[in-house]
């Protein structure tokens, strides 16, 4: 469940939020407008919030900042022991991922940022099936990752990768498992969601789908 890209994280995390914050040329447009992709993912957040791929708890701070309950679920310990530091221990942090973590009851929000493309299609319906079944009528996904309109946008962007000399880039694209937006769509409305998608940059977008 995604744990294929575990050793990538390991080596990222110390220059994590370096990457994120704008600082690395070749992912910045990936990154664009991180900020405020993060204060969307919180505001549209209610009640018990589990997150998925913490990392370094940058999205868990805002969440705190709001007065949620916050369920912290991150594989890489390496992320946790940044975000553990940087929360000053305020929220509970479990090594799991988006289907293995703390069943407890009343779960209201799922959030996710930049995490769900770790998951093949499989593994993303099997996931929003169980989301479907864990979630009470009004609960919620939100979920903020690199997304496509369609295959032959995302063959567009790897290509454009290539041709401004972005060959890291082009290679995360080629190789994790990105999808398209009518696909989560459909496995969403098949589990009894609404769902809205919201584009932030090229590569983003925040996808929200409330249980009916």
């Amino acid at each position: 469940m995604g744990r294929e890209f575990l050793e990538i994280f390991e080596q990222w995390a110390d220059s994590y939020d370096d990457t994120v914050f704008g600082y690395d040329r070749e992912y910045k447009g990936v990154f664009l407008r991180y900020e405020e992709i993060l204060g969307a993912v919180a505001e549209k957040s209610k009640g018990h919030v589990v997150e998925f791929g913490v990392g370094t708890g940058n999205l868990t701070q805002k969440l705190i900042v709001k007065g949620l309950k916050v369920t912290g679920v991150e594989p890489s310990p390496s992320m946790r022991k940044i975000a553990h530091d940087k929360l000053d221990g305020k929220v509970e942090l479990h090594d799991g991922d988006f289907l293995h973590f703390p069943e407890t009851k009343a779960i209201d929000t799922l959030v996710s940022t930049y995490a769900f493309h770790h998951l093949t299609d499989d593994e993303k319906a099997k996931s929003i099936g169980f989301y479907g079944k864990l979630l009470s009528k009004g609960g919620r996904i939100v979920f903020a990752d690199t997304m496509f309109e369609s295959e032959e946008d995302y063959k567009q962007q790897i290509v454009k990768a290539k041709n401004d000399g972005f060959h890291n880039l082009a290679k995360d694209l080629e190789t994790e498992y990105y999808t398209t937006i009518p696909f989560l769509k459909n496995i969403l409305e098949k589990n009894c969601f609404s769902v809205t998608f919201t584009r932030f940059n090229d590569f983003v977008w925040l996808m929200e789908g409330v249980k009916q």
